[in-house]
C-alpha cells in the first residue's frame, strides 16, 4: 500500500510512539508491504532473529524490527517492541474501516454504462469502469479497482480480507489487510466466487480471464491474461498464475507458486509446486498427465496382478 505521500522516518515513528529509529530522520517511507513483495521506499516489519537477514536485505528501505542490528547502507531502521502490533498500527491509521450507510457509497465511481442490479453493494472508493455488468447480491469491499466490460454473477465477493493469521499464545492475532483487489479489462467472474485482497499489495485477475463459479482466489495471488478458471478451484495466496493458462474444476493450487504461461491443469488435481508453462498436468500431487496416466495404468496391472 502506498501512502498519499512521502511520511518521513521520524513521523512513521511518532504515528507509533516510537522515537528510536536508526536513520536520517527525515528519510522518505513511500508505503508499507509485507516482506515477499516489497520494493524500494516500503517499509517491512520483522519480529524474529530467523528472519532478520532477510528481510534487512529485501527491496524494503525502512525494517521495522524488534532489536537494535547494524543498518545496511541507504536503509533506515525503526525499533519497536511489537513489530507486528505497530505495522497494524500504520495499517489501520492508512487504512481504517470506513463504514457505509448506503447500497452503493456516494464515494464510489462509477463508470458510463455500468448496470448495478439491486442488492448489490460497492463500498467506498471503489472504481467500476464502464459497461460493466454487476449482478444482484455482488459485494465489492472498499478500495477495489474493476475495469471495463467487466460481469461479475450474483453473490461473488470482490475484496474480502486475506486469511492470514498470527498464532499468539492467547489465541490468533488477525493480520489486517490494506491491499486492494484489481480486475482488469473484460473479466467474467462467476456466481458465487470470492477474491481476497491483498495484505498490503494487490490480487490482480488479468484482462480477458473467465472464472466459473464457487471459485476461491487468496490475497496477493495474480491471475494473468485470457485464463480459463473452472468451477470449485481454488486458488492460495501469493501464487501467481502466468497467462493463457487453462485450470479446471476442483483444482487446488499451493500458496506462493508460479503456474507457467499457457500450462493445463485437468480437473481435481492438486498443484503443490511450480509447474512449467506450455504443458498438460493431473493428479495429486499433479505431474504431467501423460506420466500420470502411465503410472495409474501400472498401479492397474499390479493389482490384476498382471
Amino acid at each position: 500500500m502506498r501512502f498519499p505521500r512521502n511520511y518521513s522516518l521520524k513521523e512513521v515513528s511518532e504515528l507509533i510512539n516510537t522515537h528510536k529509529f536508526i536513520g536520517n530522520p527525515d528519510f522518505p517511507v513511500k508505503g508499507i508491504n509485507e516482506i515477499h513483495m516489497v520494493e524500494a521506499g516500503d517499509l517491512t516489519f520483522v519480529d524474529h532473529p530467523k528472519y532478520y537477514q532477510k528481510a534487512l536485505n529485501s527491496n524494503a528501505t525502512t525494517i521495522l524490527i524488534n532489536k537494535e542490528v547494524a543498518c545496511p547502507e541507504g536503509k533506515a531502521l525503526i525499533i519497536s517492541e511489537q513489530p507486528f502490533d505497530d505495522y497494524m498500527r500504520i495499517v489501520k491509521h492508512f487504512r481504517a474501516f470506513e463504514p457505509s450507510s448506503a447500497a452503493i457509497s456516494p464515494l464510489a465511481e462509477i463508470g458510463e454504462g455500468t448496470v448495478i442490479q439491486p442488492g448489490a453493494f460497492v463500498g467506498p472508493h471503489v472504481k467500476i469502469g464502464k459497461n460493466c455488468i454487476i449482478h444482484a447480491n455482488v459485494s465489492i469491499y472498499d478500495h477495489s479497482i474493476i475495469g471495463d466490460q467487466v460481469i461479475i454473477h450474483s453473490g461473488s465477493i470482490i475484496g474480502a480480507d486475506a486469511y492470514y493469521f498470527q498464532k499468539r499464545a492467547d489465541g490468533f492475532k488477525k493480520f489486517e489487510s490494506c491491499g486492494r483487489v484489481i480486475i482488469e479489462d473484460k473479466v467474467e467472474i462467476g456466481a458465487l466466487c470470492a477474491i481476497d485482497k491483498g495484505v498490503s499489495g494487490d490480487t490482480i485477475i488479468g484482462e480477458d480471464t473467465k472464472m466459473d463459479n464457487h471459485c476461491q482466489i487468496g490475497h496477493d495471488t495474480q491471475i494473468g491474461k485470457h485464463c480459463l478458471i473452472g468451477a470449485f478451484a481454488a486458488i492460495a495466496g501469493v501464487t501467481k498464475v502466468e497467462d493463457d493458462v487453462l485450470i479446471w474444476a476442483r483444482v487446488s493450487i499451493n500458496k506462493d507458486i508460479v503456474i507457467g504461461k499457457g500450462a493445463v491443469i485437468l480437473a481435481t488435481s492438486n498443484v503443490g509446486k511450480s509447474l512449467e508453462g506450455g504443458k498438460t498436468y493431473f493428479g495429486s500431487p499433479a505431474i504431467e498427465a501423460r506420466e500420470k496416466w502411465k503410472e495409474m495404468a501400472s498401479l492397474r496391472r499390479i493389482a490384476n496382478g498382471e
